[in-house]
């Protein structure tokens, strides 16, 4: 069907001058994908109609998407990665709607594809034809980013932060910035690492001298989705009450609290018996004082 196609077209072409449409849409991996062709010149009946979804690369094996013939389906032509993943809308067919929604997409469907529709009544003739581009992406996970604690006594020296994030698509943009003038940095280490369901994941690390009032924020860019996902760093400084002394300290102050605590309890234990013994005592003396009386 497709070098009848071909031929087809070339004829038409020779006979009329058919404007093409182009539209680029975004799916993400995995959703199903409408790739839209509209007609709205005049209402036809499917019988007098051929609509051909093909990929439009004259260089294509197998360039056949979907075919719609005489108002049926015909799958004889059509390419096995698409077998039971195309379907036309048939509520809008006889509207002028021949879009065609491609269920479950993958990498491998990152295509332009063309839509043709013919009509065959007196002889065939192209008159609609349109083009889609199918992007594809993923959103990143949130960036997590991660840095040293410092003292604030290591005014320069260098410091080394890393940022990370997962299952993204496609290859992402990474930039360090620092925030107090909002100037970037150059990354010390960039890895992009390729998963078997086609996302990426990134790693990165950035390498400066430390100043006393550090603020570095890493940003990851997904292009197609028009995302940027940022996480940040604010410097931390230890508190001069977290030095080793002070550790040994509340150490001893834990172990003192410690002591006290039991030896507490053990007094109150001691007075708890000696309260048991009067109690007892005193009631032993009540009782004893009032069987004399009888």
């Amino acid at each position: 069907y497709f070098f009848h196609i071909t031929s087809l077209l070339s004829l038409s072409f020779n006979l009329v001058v058919i404007a093409l449409e182009e539209k680029i849409i975004v799916s993400k991996l995995g959703d199903n994908a409408t790739l839209s062709c509209l007609y709205r010149e005049r209402e036809l009946p499917l019988k007098d109609l051929r609509v051909y979804w093909q990929i439009a690369d004259d260089q294509e094996v197998c360039p056949v998407v979907h075919a719609l013939i005489s108002g049926q389906d015909n799958e004889s032509e059509q390419c096995i990665h698409f077998k039971n993943r195309t379907q036309l809308f048939w509520d809008r067919l006889e509207n002028g709607n021949f879009s065609l929604l491609l269920l479950n997409v993958s990498q491998s469907d990152e295509r332009t594809y063309k839509c043709v529709v013919l009509q065959t009544t007196e002889y065939t003739k192209v008159i609609h034809q349109a083009e889609v581009v199918l992007s594809l992406a993923a959103s990143y996970s949130q960036p997590v980013l991660s840095g040293p604690i410092r003292n604030s006594s290591s005014t320069g020296e260098e410091m080394t932060f890393s940022c990370r994030s997962d299952n993204g698509y496609p290859k992402p943009n990474v930039y360090w910035i620092n925030k107090t003038d909002n100037s970037h940095l150059l990354p010390s280490e960039l890895k992009i690492t390729s998963h078997t369901d086609g996302t990426y994941s990134v790693f990165s690390t950035l390498k400066v001298k430390a100043t006393s009032n550090m603020q570095i924020e890493c940003s990851v860019e997904n292009k197609i989705l028009r995302e940027n996902l940022s996480a940040n760093y604010t410097q931390q400084k230890q508190s001069s009450g977290s030095s080793p002394e002070s550790h040994k300290n509340l150490e001893k102050s834990g172990r003192g609290a410690q002591a006290a605590a039991v030896v507490s309890i053990v007094i109150l234990i001691g007075l708890l018996v000696v309260l048991t013994c009067w109690l007892w005592r005193r009631r032993s003396s009540t009782l004893v004082s009032y069987t004399g009386n009888e």
